[in-house]
């Protein structure tokens, strides 16, 4: 296993040095391919607090007091990169140091044949011009430098960068000010300020702090945004700008260092100095002072973004979408079928209009064969009595009893004529449905007289058994003679192919717990099978000359009377339809 010593400038709290060497223990594992022992000393100002140079040296030679010496010597930063040089002969001069340390050390001071450097050419005056191209109206810059003797170093240092920025700019450094102090001036800034934070290290009360601290102090309390010159400090309040990469300053030394492990000689490993990287602006301090992203420098890089709402619900927006997309497929869909059905309600209302005009025109042709016959005789007798009375009238002595008697006869022949054509004229006449308290046994009857002719001339048996007692519902009694002149009209054409000694109709009525039922039998053909689920569709019919339609406008006024109305075929022939009423109030409770 290979040892490596690391000299650190700063204890624990310096955000650049301690983030440096974090990757640089990383870095050397993974580029050396086998894990590498790191010995981590603090030599600078904060280390061992009061402790003589000569005491530190002999502390890092015990920690190798087994003979082994370390591989390579690294340091981090200007004071223990002093130190390392200093006492190099005192601690192990045999083996090769490489130093990261600031171009402006390096410069001036040579390298010997078993020495190399990283070094980093810092150009903090970029910070400014990034500063005046995100906030144009800036007028003030504050400092935050520390108190310490780097703090000391860098705010000479950075007082000759910023000459040339002192006619557009007032610099404020806070050197002489404790953390408390510091914290109250940037909480009270005047109108166009901004902050430089550089470093802190300790207050001018001697207090030392940690970078993080500072700059949360700094976040919760500054009334201007904060910029920093390393990218260790994004993440922590600052703003962004063109700053010196630390993670890939890690990564260049750890590279120099394998490269000396392998063999190559610290003389032959020269690399230029690293110079700030590509700007890196953080997304959250943007938004929060309200700096537009096209006032960026080309080329920047936005960190921290916040989630998107199609990042953060991206399933969500495709599964609503989505299900948005179908259920618009399926109302239009849905739309489009109740447009189809209205249409096809449309016409199919139409159709049965003009088959319903058709069947009432095939209804009165059958009615009027049973009125000319129901007439034949009145009239007939009428037309006798008229002649009997005009010869009574012509002789010289006519019987005035004889006379009345052909009048009176002449009369009841009339009325009964008038009694006919009132019925089959109600029949046959459109109307509304008009409710009255009705004895189904007298609309049995009157339906009988209307196709009374037919079946007499058909040669049809008619069998009628009704209830003793008063069968009384609410209803239309025209338009349930219709239903059942439907019904008895269906049942003589049922029976054109049965023998006439077999053909017979028995017509029912009877009070059942529900209601009123009546029922029509037949002896004909029966229901064919393929058709007896759908009887009261529209247009099904087994007559060769019918349109289908006398069942399903028979069904629409049972339905409209509150009842129901069934066809089923008889165990010994034939078939039987039985319509089911509701009873009127006056039927109950008699």
């Amino acid at each position: 296993m290979r040892h490596v010593l690391i000299l650190q400038s700063l204890s624990r709290g310096n955000l650049v040095l301690d983030s440096l060497t974090g990757y640089l223990r990383v870095d050397l594992d993974r580029m050396a391919g086998t894990p590498v022992n790191v010995v981590e000393v603090v030599v600078g100002p904060t280390g061992f607090v009061g402790a003589q140079e000569d005491q530190l040296v002999d502390y890092i030679r015990s920690m190798f007091n087994d003979g082994r010496e370390p591989d390579l010597i690294l340091t981090a930063g200007a004071p223990a990169t002093v130190f390392a040089r200093k006492h190099r002969r005192q601690l192990f001069p045999d083996r090769p140091l490489v130093s990261c340390i600031d171009q402006r050390f390096v410069t001036g001071v040579p390298l010997d044949n078993n020495e190399s450097a990283v070094a980093a050419a810092g150009d903090f005056s970029l910070i400014i011009e990034d500063i005046l191209q995100l906030l144009p109206e800036t007028k003030q810059v504050f400092m935050v430098v520390g108190a310490g003797p780097i703090g000391k170093f860098w705010l000479h240092n950075l007082q000759n960068d910023f000459k040339r920025f002192q006619d557009r700019l007032t610099f404020v450094w806070g050197d002489d000010l404790s953390l408390a102090q510091t914290v109250r001036r940037c909480a009270n800034l005047p109108r166009g300020s901004a902050i430089f934070y550089f470093s802190f290290g300790s207050d001018a009360a001697g207090a030392a702090y940690a970078d993080e601290r500072v700059l949360a102090e700094l976040h919760a309390h500054a009334n201007a945004p904060v910029f920093a010159a390393h990218t260790a400090m994004l993440g922590h309040g600052i703003v962004g700008g063109r700053m010196m990469n630390v993670e890939s300053l890690a990564a260049r030394i750890a590279g120099v260092a394998v490269r000396i492990l392998n063999g190559a000689p610290p003389a032959s490993v020269r690399l230029p100095p690293q110079v700030p990287g590509q700007p890196i602006f953080d997304w959250r301090e943007l938004k929060r002072w309200n700096i537009p992203e096209s006032r960026l420098p080309a080329g920047s890089v936005v960190l921290f973004r916040g989630p998107s709402l199609w990042s953060e619900y991206r399933w969500t927006i495709v599964g609503g979408v989505a299900a948005l997309i179908i259920q618009s497929l399926l109302i239009a869909g849905l739309i489009y079928q109740r447009r189809a059905r209205l249409r096809a309600e449309m016409d199919s209302r139409r159709n049965l209009s003009l088959a319903a005009d058709v069947s009432r025109r095939q209804t009165i042709s059958a009615l009027a064969n049973s009125m000319t016959h129901d007439l034949g005789q009145p009239l007939n007798s009428m037309t006798f009595n008229a002649q009997a009375l005009q010869m009574m009238l012509a002789s010289d002595r006519p019987s005035m009893s004889a006379i009345a008697e052909i009048v009176s006869d002449i009369q009841a022949q009339g009325a009964r004529a008038t009694e006919i054509m009132n019925r089959h004229r109600a029949m046959l006449r459109s109307r509304a449905l008009e409710e009255k308290a009705i004895d189904i046994r007298n609309v049995i009857h009157e339906s009988l007289a209307l196709v009374a002719h037919d079946m007499k001339a058909k040669q049809i048996e008619t069998s009628v058994d009704l209830s003793s007692g008063p069968c009384v519902i609410s209803g239309d009694e025209v338009l349930l003679q219709q239903v059942l002149v439907n019904l008895f009209m269906n049942s003589i054409d049922a029976m054109v192919g049965t023998p006439p000694e077999r053909r017979r109709m028995t017509v029912r009525s009877e009070m059942i717990e529900t209601g009123v039922e009546a029922s029509v039998r037949d002896t004909g053909s029966g229901l064919p099978a393929d058709i007896i689920d759908g009887l009261f569709t529209p247009f099904v019919t087994t007559k060769s000359h019918g349109l289908g339609i006398g069942l399903t406008i028979a069904r629409s006024i049972v339905d409209a009377h509150g009842g129901t109305i069934n066809g089923r075929n008889n165990p010994e022939g034939g078939a039987t339809f039985t319509v089911t009423l509701p009873c009127s109030v006056t039927s109950k409770t008699a």
